[in-house]
């Protein structure tokens, strides 16, 4: 994936954060937030997740790692099921907050695909830094073209 090293912005795929609107920094600004809560003691990498539900509710998540690593759960499926636990389905934006020196952190495989599962249309998927300077937009049919679908599954 071309994450526009730096944040070159163009204004299409990168752009300033000021020129978001205030709904959209308010999704930023909470995963930004709940980053902050991430336990990650063993990469050190906190990243944080906001989710608009159909609501307009927002529905937060942070990493929790775990000294196996395999029951490690990231902050977009963190969101997610607490998202669905507190009764929501559907989703129309996802911002991520995480550090990489020279890049975006867009979500991992997995998460793509949990969010592919709630998701019958394209969303917004917002990626920020902790100091948001620059914000990547993109979503989840770009970052997950081929989704498998709960449809597929009806289709025997």
């Amino acid at each position: 994936m071309n994450n526009n090293i730096n944040g070159t912005v163009d204004g299409q795929t990168v752009v300033e954060y000021s020129t978001v609107d205030s709904s959209v920094k308010e999704l930023i600004e909470a995963a930004i937030q709940v980053r902050n809560n991430a336990y990650c003691p063993y990469s050190n990498f906190p990243v944080g997740a906001a989710l608009r539900t159909t609501t307009g509710e927002i529905v937060t998540g942070c990493n929790v790692e775990n000294g196996t690593f395999g029951p490690s759960v990231c902050a977009e499926r963190t969101a997610v099921c607490k998202a669905i636990s507190e009764g929501h389905r559907e989703f129309t934006a996802v911002a991520v907050a995480a550090y990489q020196e020279n890049e975006f952190t867009a979500p991992c495989g997995t998460c793509r695909q949990t969010l592919a599962e709630f998701s019958a249309k394209d969303i917004p998927i917002y990626l920020v830094k902790p100091a948001p300077v620059r914000v990547m937009i993109t979503s989840l049919f770009k970052l997950l073209p081929h989704a498998f679908s709960p449809t597929f599954l009806n289709n025997k």
